[in-house]
């Protein structure tokens, strides 16, 4: 039997405090954004998306799962700045399946980073380059997104697994 993404266990690989604000980058259907909500009861989540149809599906399901600390932005994460949230004002970012989704994967990590304190941290996860669910095309090798990432002054924490069809990679700002 074939596990797609364990949400809970990757959320138990970095570190979290009720407090703290997080941000869901490209969230969708925001399975990340409503789990970390859940566990920063008093902090904040922001589920950010490009698309308004996905922002608008998650508002009613916040409303019907009676969850108040989560904002909704529409907006474009391949633009520094797209977010339009402030530098230096998040604790944790998570991109999760999303990148080889995007054309300029270089301005949503870069994005990702500015919006972090420094000591924050950003998880990637990502298609593996196998298995018949997986995309053929623009998939980023974990390598390649460390490259990146490094690149960009993030510093690499740790990789793990995150269902057989993904990866994860934990990067501290």
């Amino acid at each position: 039997m074939f596990e797609f993404l364990k949400i809970d266990d990757v959320l138990d690989n970095i570190t979290l405090g009720e407090n703290m604000l997080g941000a869901e980058f490209g969230c969708g259907s925001a399975v990340f954004a409503v789990k970390l909500a859940r566990r920063l009861h008093k902090g904040k989540v922001y589920a950010l998306d490009i698309q308004e149809e996905k922002l608008s599906a998650l508002k009613g399901r916040l409303a019907h799962e009676k969850i108040s600390n989560v904002d909704t932005i529409l907006c474009d994460l391949e633009v520094i700045g797209g977010s339009t949230l402030q530098d230096d004002f998040l604790d944790i970012v998570l991109i999760p399946n999303v990148l080889f989704q995007v054309d300029d994967k270089h301005a949503m990590i870069q994005e990702a980073k500015r919006v972090l304190k420094k000591g924050g941290q950003l998880l990637i996860i990502d298609w593996l380059k196998k298995g018949s669910f997986s995309p053929k095309e623009t998939l980023l090798s974990p390598e390649e997104v460390k490259k990146i990432s490094e690149e960009l002054g993030l510093a690499f924490k740790k990789e793990f697994v995150s269902g057989d069809f993904h990866y994860a990679l934990l990067f501290i700002k």
